[in-house]
Formats: C-alpha cells, sequence, structure tokens
C-alpha cells in the first residue's frame, strides 16, 4: 500500500468541508480535474472508496468520514512542525498567520504593523480578518496560528492571553436627552433605538453582555455590517450606539454631530486578547507578541 501524499489529505479535506468538487478545487487552488484525480489517486493507493459522487452531490462513505477525521489531524500536526520551524531561534523570525475580527483590525493593526516592521523587519505576519466563528474554525484546521478577538469566545483545544480591556462608549445624537444626563448609566438604555451590529459579530453581544441589557429591553431598529455606517446612522437620528473606546480614539466619529460619553460605572468593556492551539509549539511567541500589542495599547 503506498503512502497517501499531504496534497492528497489536503484534497480530501476540502472535498469534506464543500460537498462540492468545483468549490473544494477554488479553495484548494487548482483545477476540479486535478483535485478529482488526486482524490482518486488517495483512494486507489489505501484500496478502499471514501467518497460517494452522483448528479446531486457528493458525500464521503463512512470510512471516508474517519479517514478525514484522521487527515485533519495530521494536517493540524504538519502546520504546527512548519510553524515550529518558521519560529525557532529569535522569535519574530518567520512568518505568522494572524485572524483578527473586524472591529479590531482597523483600529489596532496600522500601529500594530508598524512596530512589527520597525522591530523585526525579517518577520512576515500574515492577516485574515473575518467573524470570530470562521476564524475559529480556520485556527482549528491549522490554517491560522494566532487569533487576536474579543473574549470570552466558545472555542475546544485553545489557550487564550487576556490582553486588554477597551470600553464601551455612548454614542448618540447632540440634541439627544442622554447626552446631557448628568451621570450615564448602562441601565439608561433600557427602552432606547439601540444600533448595533448585526448577528454573527461579537461586538453586538459583549455590548449587550457589558452593559447588562437583553435584546427584550431595547430596541434594536436597524441592524449593520460595519461600525462606520451605525455611526452615519446614529448621525442622522435614527438611534443611539456603544462604541469600542479603540474605534473612537482612532477617528471613527470623524465631523459627525455626535456626543460621545463613557458610563459611570465600572465594566462596561470587552476583553480583546488572544487565542491560540493548546498543542502549538509557539506559545511562547505568541506571548511575547500578546506583550508586544499591550505595551502598544498601554503607550
Amino acid at each position: 500500500m503506498r503512502q497517501p501524499t499531504l496534497k492528497q489529505l489536503r484534497y480530501l479535506c476540502a472535498v469534506a468541508e464543500y460537498q462540492h468538487f468545483g468549490q473544494a478545487a477554488t479553495a484548494c487552488h487548482v483545477s476540479q480535474s486535478t483535485l478529482s484525480a488526486g482524490v482518486s489517486e488517495l483512494e486507489e493507493s489505501l484500496g478502499v472508496s471514501l467518497v460517494e459522487r452522483n448528479n446531486r452531490r457528493v458525500f464521503l462513505t463512512s470510512l471516508g468520514e474517519e479517514v478525514v477525521e484522521r487527515a485533519r489531524d495530521l494536517l493540524v500536526s504538519v502546520e504546527d512542525m512548519v510553524s515550529l520551524c518558521a519560529g525557532a531561534g529569535v522569535p519574530f523570525q518567520g512568518r505568522m498567520r494572524m485572524g483578527v475580527i473586524p472591529t479590531v483590525a482597523p483600529y489596532l493593526l496600522p500601529g500594530l504593523l508598524g512596530q512589527i516592521r520597525a522591530r523585526y523587519p525579517d518577520f512576515k505576519l500574515f492577516i485574515r480578518e473575518d467573524l470570530s466563528q470562521p476564524l475559529v474554525d480556520s485556527l482549528l484546521s491549522g490554517e491560522l496560528d494566532v487569533l487576536l478577538l474579543a473574549l470570552p469566545f466558545p472555542a475546544e483545544q485553545v489557550e487564550v492571553m487576556t490582553l486588554f480591556e477597551d470600553e464601551f462608549m455612548l454614542a448618540c445624537p447632540t440634541g439627544h436627552p442622554l447626552a446631557a444626563r448628568a451621570s450615564l448609566r448602562s441601565a439608561d438604555l433600557r427602552g432606547e433605538s439601540l444600533l448595533l451590529l448585526e448577528e454573527g459579530h461579537c461586538l453586538r453581544d459583549h455590548a449587550l453582555e457589558a452593559c447588562k441589557l437583553r435584546d427584550s429591553q431595547v430596541t434594536v431598529p436597524y441592524q449593520a455590517t460595519s461600525l462606520a455606517t451605525i455611526v452615519q446612522m446614529v448621525a442622522n437620528d435614527i438611534g443611539v450606539t456603544l462604541l469600542p473606546g479603540m474605534a473612537v480614539s482612532a477617528g471613527i466619529v470623524g465631523n459627525a454631530p455626535l456626543t460621545v460619553r463613557s458610563f459611570e460605572q465600572p465594566n462596561v468593556t470587552r476583553k480583546i486578547g488572544l487565542m491560540w492551539r493548546k498543542k502549538t509549539p509557539r506559545r511562547v511567541e505568541f506571548r511575547q507578541l500578546g506583550e508586544l500589542i499591550a505595551g502598544l495599547i498601554g503607550a
């Protein structure tokens, strides 16, 4: 029996994920015929049928599902081995693939990337921006090395490092009653029209949790895909919103006719931190990255 190749295993895992040869081939950056031939060669070398095909869909055999599960673990281990070699010796000399959520990336990355370029010119940091769940999926599959996201976020077999707390601030039209309130508390938001990011953005859940609010206690007239859109909606007197402090510091409000206020009570915040796989050999380097980010925020 011939040994399967890593390329063949990647093709099989892609077929399992997309259940479509064309989409799997696109994800692997090869032609459909190349991917199909690779899967067929894998089946031939193992002497078993792993994939069933018909005119409508592609699905795995029961044995194929077990092979995919083992193949995914093996591919992650290979990626960890590559990462180990990339980070060997002096830290920040190889490459690192980091996933970042959209409510952090535009406000933190410019300064971070500038610092890294200045301190570690030979270090290659590749960035992927996406929502938390797709990033966690990519981390566990070995496609990413480390994540920068808001915590907590449910995931298994990972370690996290909390870096700092990011304050939630109220943004409202200048003439809104909350703009002139002497002492602002999160309970004052009950019954307000609160503009939030759409489902899937962890900022939404963390904001409500930080303010100890339930969906039923506020009216959500509109859900946006970006904080910049929400700022414009608030400026047009459609409602109020909660903005991360890092976004306010980065100038997201601009010249919009808004009042931005802090809350009186403590802990109206979200935690920002790093997440990596438990078995990664680069945890020391990731912690050094975390210290670099925390230092940047502190400065």
